[in-house]
């Protein structure tokens, strides 16, 4: 039975790596030491030039540094109407201080996001919200409209692509692991093979089959399967997972291995970061598709799947043999939806295994990934079928990693 090891961005977290939406964001924050700076996410107004902001280690920080600057910003009621007319609030102009530059970075920032798929989501529905928006000024020509329309699509895929570039920076200078780390592969990867708890991870109709198949496994020490890592994040945190097992001659327990890195990987000119939306199973997507303009298309994944041969060497994979899914740090979510679909419900997966986040108070999301992984079914007795219960998980273990 091979593998396919599916990973996400809580694998990252689990080895203790700042990968989170929060840890990318605060990171942005940091770096603004006063009220001089300027980028083309934010900037200052010209009255509050003279703050200066120490030990802001997240946007709330630098809210209160601002809020706590009273008897620098105070005017009198006159001073703000010249200045701001009735665009104001309260007694202290605070809203004008500082402006957002890309309304996108503001709404991620408005919103609890807490990870990478997250803002894909918000990204779709904000092209959604465009796309359906209704023109409340009927004196102007259906054909204005269309052009509004398009205007803001190209802004809102410009604003993306400036938080999709501010990304791929935070991840290229902060995420650096030492190379004289050794990892324990055999704690994340050890599997029960020939054990009664595994054979009771898959159909009745496989069970024999596989135990056929272990034991003619110990009797000639050799392995058969293939081990695939369909990874979702851009580091090279699995990179030593994979060079270990072959050091260590753990091949022989995995088989061939691979890291197919599908959203791209960092600093890779073959393999760039695909940073969007993959959901073509959507209602909304015949919609978007159906306008015949290939700028509301411009962040679907699909697209970018096709630049290079990780997609079809997946498809390839999993049309060969039979495999297990083994999920972690993967949230399932629906931007991922297309490609997920394709893995969960094909003939060849017999099963998927969810490696669970154990919370400190003894809480875990094992039954959020599942109804996650539900939402890429459209047979739900199949998945009923697939996915294996929580007394035959474990959680992902946590291993800190040492960084440069």
């Amino acid at each position: 039975m091979n593998r396919l090891v599916i990973i996400g961005n809580g694998f990252d977290l689990a080895h203790g790596l700042p990968t989170s939406y929060k840890d990318f964001i605060d990171d942005y924050w940091k770096g603004i030491r006063d009220t001089g700076h300027i980028d083309e996410f934010v900037s200052f107004e010209e009255i509050s030039q003279h703050l200066i902001f120490e030990s802001v280690n997240n946007l709330g920080d630098l809210a209160n540094k601002i809020m706590q600057s009273d008897d620098y910003i105070k005017f009198s009621e006159a001073e703000i109407y010249r200045e701001y007319g009735n665009n104001r609030s309260g007694k202290y102009p605070r809203v004008h201080i500082l402006n957002y530059k890309n309304s996108f970075f503001k709404l991620i920032n408005q919103k609890s996001i807490q990870n990478w798929v997250d803002i894909e989501n918000e990204y779709y529905r904000s092209l959604k919200k465009i796309i359906k928006s209704e023109c409340l000024d009927i004196s102007k020509s259906k054909d204005y409209w269309i052009d509004e329309q398009k205007i803001q699509v190209e802004k809102l895929n410009l604003e993306f692509q400036q938080v999709k570039n501010l990304l791929e920076k935070y991840l290229s200078e902060k995420i650096n692991i030492s190379k004289e780390n050794q990892v324990p592969f055999a704690i994340l990867f050890k599997i029960n093979k020939g054990s009664e708890d595994y054979f009771l991870e898959f159909p009745s109709e496989d069970q024999d089959y596989l135990k056929a198949f272990y034991n003619e496994y110990n009797f000639n020490k050799r392995s058969e399967i293939e081990t695939r890592f369909l990874n979702f994040n851009y580091t090279k945190t699995i990179d030593d997972y994979v060079s270990l097992t072959k050091k260590y001659g753990e091949d022989r327990n995995y088989g061939n291995i691979e890291n197919i890195q599908i959203h791209g990987r960092l600093h890779d000119t073959n393999n760039r970061v695909n940073f969007g939306f993959g959901d073509e199973m959507d209602d909304d997507y015949k919609m978007i598709e159906n306008i015949d303009d290939n700028e509301y298309l411009k962040n679907f994944k699909s697209f970018q799947y096709l630049q290079n041969s990780n997609y079809k060497n997946i498809l390839d994979y999993i049309d060969s043999e039979k495999f297990q899914v083994l999920i972690m740090g993967h949230s399932c979510g629906l931007s991922d939806r297309t490609l997920l679909n394709t893995i969960f419900e094909h003939e060849n997966c017999r099963s998927i295994k969810v490696f669970y986040h154990k919370r400190d108070d003894g809480t875990d999301n094992y039954t959020e990934i599942i109804q996650n992984i539900s939402r890429h079914f459209n047979k739900k007795k199949l998945m009923r079928e697939k996915i294996v219960n929580k007394t035959l998980c474990q959680p992902l273990p946590q291993i800190q990693l040492p960084l440069k």
